[in-house]
């Protein structure tokens, strides 16, 4: 696109609308988006970054990166009321132009993926085309004649101190303020909402569920009374909320692309712009060392080692495992697992190996579950298969026969734990134990025909703790194995 206007093509009176791109016309970031895509497709590219940013610099920087991954237009985050006003002005004949500091790569691309601008401002390889350097570009095309500017953020001040008209579009309270105090006639067409809610959303509080089961080691040793060993676990669990949070923000951060392509989580903060990348990783870093550092303060060298592996197994599975037929599932189950062993090193009490095969099946099917919870949305929107995942619409069947059978293969070692012999030294009924089967096979067997419905969201976990039969379930569990150890 030529950024020039020929000398018969004549702005309306109210001037060309120039129109910002990252965090204006789309809620988030070009540039971090394409680092995101780097560390997801060429993680090993990133120890290159400070090279070019040093040797080229900043524009040098963005081109370097946009030669290596281009992020896809059709599934940004693209803000509506700006899309509308842009089609509104267009319908009146005026000349809209895109004024972007992001890589000229990726704004022609979106640029012809929206069809709605006359012309591109963009950096090339050389010349940054943000704050002043913006303002400059826009003269040297316009020259004395008045434009609209479309922006969001405190850099765009020095090319409103020019403009026309300020039209700003999520600005925080500081930088509208000094916008308005420019003299230049200033108005807000989309209002800027607090973060602190999409950063709480991004955690998924709900997942520390999971980490309870920390607390099943101190538990089936029948030491819940021991207050050393319930503090250790205690601490642990906030621990592991901490690191676990992170890995679901570093995850969502290499699944964007991939998030957006789902009917659900396309809603994710990150994935919908509702929580800028720089923030996601921030937070990501903060938590991390914050829950590192509880570990190692309060609790055993051992604890804390536990809770590294459980960090390398998740990167891993980010970077690698969730792409692998088979080992995905084998990776999440291992993972469940594994918090049921760092519990038990946390309150110093042996594992049973009839407790960890219990957990593996059990684990395994729950999955499978949201395997093919994720098959079937892709099969009722008509896809071949799952992005970034190694399965095809053709594996339901199977996926549901392996999930079913791991399902069942959880009760039927739980119950030879309970015919075991060693059972008698530690509950004084064992016989109370066996009601827990029955409850066991049919939640297991629900779960799947909720699944087999499509009444099952892809996680089970959120779908457990909202649900009021899995609680009654739970419930029974509890009340026989507290009456087997009690009676």
């Amino acid at each position: 696109m030529d950024p020039s206007p020929s000398a018969t093509d004549a702005p309306p009176p109210d001037g060309t609308l120039y129109v910002d791109l990252d965090g204006t016309l789309v809620a988030t970031d070009l540039l971090w988006e394409a680092l995101c895509r780097l560390a997801q497709q060429q993680p090993f590219e990133l120890w290159r970054l400070p090279l070019w940013l040093a040797r080229d610099g900043r524009a040098g920087l963005k081109r370097a990166i946009a030669l290596r991954v281009q992020p896809d237009p059709t599934g940004l985050p693209y803000r509506e009321e700006v899309l509308d006003y842009l089609r509104e002005e267009r319908a009146r004949g005026r000349r809209v132009v895109l004024a972007t500091a992001s890589d000229s790569r990726f704004a022609e691309e979106i640029a012809a993926h929206l069809g709605l601008f006359d012309a591109v401002l963009s950096s090339d390889g050389e010349r940054n085309v943000k704050g002043d350097a913006k303002r400059q570009a826009i003269r040297a095309v316009e020259g004395d004649a008045p434009f609209e500017y479309v922006g969001d953020s405190r850099a765009d001040l020095a090319v409103w101190a020019d403009a026309a008209a300020a039209t700003l579009v999520a600005a925080t309270g500081a930088t509208r303020r000094r916008a308005e105090a420019l003299g230049v006639p200033a108005r807000t067409l989309v209002e800027r909402r607090s973060g602190l809610r999409a950063a709480l959303r991004a955690l998924r509080p709900y997942q520390w569920a999971k980490n309870a089961l920390l607390f099943v080691p101190l538990l089936l040793a029948h030491r819940v009374a021991d207050a050393t060993a319930l503090a250790q676990v205690a601490i642990t669990f906030v621990a592991f909320s901490c690191v676990a949070s992170a890995t679901y923000v570093v995850n969502d951060l290499l699944d964007l692309e991939a998030d957006r392509l789902h009917p659900r989580k396309r809603q994710r903060p990150l994935a919908s712009g509702a929580l800028a990348i720089p923030t996601g990783a921030l937070l990501a870093a903060t938590l991390l060392v914050g829950g590192f550092a509880l570990s190692a303060a309060l609790v055993s060298p051992a604890a804390t080692g536990m809770l590294g592996i459980y960090l390398v197994l998740t990167t891993a599975y980010s970077f690698y495992f969730k792409q692998r037929l088979f080992l995905d599932v084998l990776v999440l189950a291992g993972l469940y697992t594994h918090r049921v062993l760092a519990g038990a090193v946390a309150a110093s009490v042996s594992v049973s190996p009839w407790l960890l095969a219990f957990s593996g099946f059990f684990f395994l099917s729950l999955a499978f579950v949201k395997r093919y919870a994720e098959l079937l949305g892709a099969q009722a929107a008509r896809k071949r298969g799952l992005a970034r995942r190694g399965y095809e619409v053709g594996d339901i069947g199977l996926v549901e026969n392996m999930g079913t059978t791991s399902g069942y293969l959880a009760v039927l070692v739980l119950c030879l734990y309970i015919s075991n012999e060693s059972v008698t030294e530690l509950y004084a009924t064992p016989v109370l134990l066996w009601g827990i089967c029955p409850v066991m096979l049919f939640w297991v067997t629900r779960i799947w025909f909720l699944a087999r419905r499509g009444e099952m969201t892809d996680d089970p976990v959120l779908f457990a703790i909202t649900d009021p039969t899995s609680y009654v379930s739970g419930a029974l569990v509890a009340a026989l194995g507290l009456a087997a150890a009690l009676s």
